[in-house]
């Protein structure tokens, strides 16, 4: 009964899911992690030495985070990649899988499968900016959504899997399990082949308060998702950062009731900041 509340209660609420709202209110503060000053002779993996501190900083940190935390990181201008030992963990998306929505709904757009109207397009902005749960339950629904799951290991989320959860219905946007490489995938994909891409950017990079955390700071973009399952909080965000969008990075918290939404956006936060501040 206590899940079945959860589950009316967020239908109101945006960023959730299936689950429920994010508390109101001030957000803890973070406790910065100092990177270590850069070591010589460093490993040729693709990222320089600067990097390669920064990483080996994140996996010391996440080590004292509630939950698991899995972490890819992208540099798109050399081609290499950091993928940490949680990066395979399937987790629940929560509302990250709206970008991957807003992709399809653009490509059957511009292959002519579908004519998205004036209407449309305000919930496609209120999914990315607000990450809106009822504007994603009304294009589900309206375009079909084993059109939208068909499609989404096209855009590299190959793990992906629908979930039986607690809605009549199957599958569901807000009943979904990927991994942080699917996410990743996911990204490169937007940066790389999605119609209308500099529209979805350009609202990633102005997203709501509701989403100015993880990923996302000042010239970055992110689509976040925050969901109270049975077994705990999850928070995740993916986006891109960086001058030429040079990076991308996914995040995927499992919190597994070690911990809350305070904890989880912070862990996201620090973990991008210290990876991506002052990057150039």
């Amino acid at each position: 009964m206590r899940r079945a509340l959860i589950v009316a209660a967020c239908v109101l609420t945006a960023g959730c899911g299936h689950a429920a709202s994010a508390p109101s209110g001030p957000v803890a503060p973070i406790s910065s992690v100092s990177v270590p000053s850069l070591t010589p002779n460093c490993p040729d993996t693709g990222f320089d030495c600067d990097m390669q501190t920064r990483i080996a900083a994140v996996e010391k940190y996440v080590l004292t985070r509630p939950g698991t935390v899995g972490i890819v990181l992208r540099d798109r201008k050399t081609g290499a990649v950091w993928r940490n030992a949680h990066a395979d963990d399937m987790v629940w998306t929560a509302s990250t899988i709206k970008l991957a929505m807003v992709v399809n709904l653009f490509e059957r757009n511009a292959a002519g499968k579908i004519t998205l109207t004036a209407e449309d397009r305000g919930l496609i902005q209120a999914m990315l900016h607000s990450s809106d749960d009822k504007a994603a339950d009304t294009l589900w629904k309206r375009y079909s959504g084993p059109t939208f799951n068909a499609a989404f290991p096209a855009y590299g989320m190959t793990s992906l899997v629908a979930q039986r959860g607690y809605s009549s219905t199957f599958p569901y946007w807000g009943f979904e399990k990927c991994t942080p490489n699917d996410l990743d995938r996911l990204m490169t994909y937007v940066l790389d082949k999605a119609p209308e891409r500099d529209y979805i950017l350009s609202q990633m990079q102005g997203v709501g308060p509701e989403q100015q955390w993880g990923v996302w700071r000042s010239g970055a973009g992110a689509k976040n998702g925050w969901s109270e399952e049975d077994g705990g909080w999850v928070m995740n965000s993916v986006g891109f950062a960086g001058p030429g969008r040079r990076y991308t990075l996914a995040i995927m918290n499992n919190l597994a009731g070690k911990g809350g939404y305070d904890e989880g956006r912070a862990t996201d936060t620090e973990v991008a900041r210290i990876l991506l501040d002052g990057r150039n």
